[in-house]
C-alpha cells in the first residue's frame, strides 16, 4: 500500500498590491478634487517655487492636503522598499505581511524623528523654523512620493526590475533630497546663521543619525 504524503501549498494573494496602488490613487484624487488651485501649484514644484511661496505658513504642515499627500507618500515609500529588499532576497513582493511590517516601522520612523525635533525646537526656542523647514522638507518628499508611483507600478508588473534599476532610482532620489537641503540652505540662510549650533546639532542628530540607523537595521536584519 503506497503512503501518500499531502504537502500544503501556500499561495500569496497578491489583489493585496492592486488594492493598495488604487487607495494611493483614490486619495491623490480627492486631494485634487478638494484642493484643486493648490494642487495644481503642487504639480509644479519641480518647475518653480510657486506653491512654496504662497503655502509656506507653518499651520500648513498639518492640513488636510499635506497629510493625504504624506500618506501616499508612506504608502510609495514603503512599496518601494519592499520591492528592493524582494530582489535582494529578503522578502517577495507579494507578501503583505512584511508590506505591513515595512509600513509600520517607516511610519513610525518619521513621526518619532518629527517628535524630537519638536522637542528640540522648543528647547532652542525655535519652534516657527523648523515648522517651516519641516513644511518645506515634507512638500518635495510629497512630490517624490507621487513621482515613485509609477515607478511601483513599472517595476512590478514588468521583469525589468533589475540592481541598476533600482540604483538609478536611489541615486535620483538622493540627488533630489540633496537639492532639496541646498536649496531650503539658500531660503533659511539668514535664520541658519543665527541658529548654527541648533542646526549643526539637527543635521547631526535628526538627519544623518537616524537614516544610518535605519540602513545598519535594514542591511542587519
Amino acid at each position: 500500500m503506497n503512503k501518500t504524503e499531502l504537502i500544503p501549498r501556500i499561495v500569496e494573494n497578491k489583489d493585496w498590491v492592486t488594492i493598495l496602488l488604487v487607495v494611493s490613487f483614490v486619495l491623490i484624487a480627492v486631494t485634487k478634487t478638494a484642493f484643486e488651485n493648490r494642487f495644481r501649484d503642487f504639480a509644479n514644484l519641480i518647475i518653480n517655487d510657486k506653491y512654496l511661496k504662497i503655502y509656506k505658513d507653518s499651520s500648513n504642515l498639518m492640513s488636510w492636503f499635506t497629510v493625504l499627500l504624506f500618506v501616499v507618500q508612506l504608502i510609495s515609500m514603503s512599496f518601494f522598499l519592499q520591492l528592493v529588499l524582494s530582489h535582494y532576497g529578503y522578502t517577495t513582493k507579494t507578501n503583505w505581511i512584511s508590506f505591513v511590517q515595512i509600513f509600520t516601522f517607516l511610519s513610525f520612523f518619521v513621526l518619532s524623528k518629527f517628535l524630537i525635533e519638536k522637542i528640540i525646537a522648543t528647547s532652542f526656542n525655535a519652534e516657527n523654523f523648523i515648522e517651516q523647514f519641516n513644511l518645506f522638507k515634507v512638500s518635495y518628499r510629497n512630490y517624490i512620493g507621487l513621482l515613485l508611483l509609477p515607478v511601483n507600478i513599472i517595476m512590478y508588473y514588468t521583469n525589468i526590475m533589475n540592481s541598476y534599476a533600482i540604483i538609478s532610482v536611489i541615486v535620483i532620489l538622493l540627488i533630489i533630497n540633496t537639492l532639496t537641503y541646498l536649496i531650503s540652505l539658500k531660503n533659511y540662510q539668514n535664520v541658519l546663521l543665527s541658529k548654527l549650533f541648533y542646526f549643526i546639532l539637527y543635521i547631526c542628530t535628526l538627519e544623518i543619525a537616524p537614516y544610518y540607523f535605519m540602513y545598519y537595521v535594514i542591511t542587519k536584519r
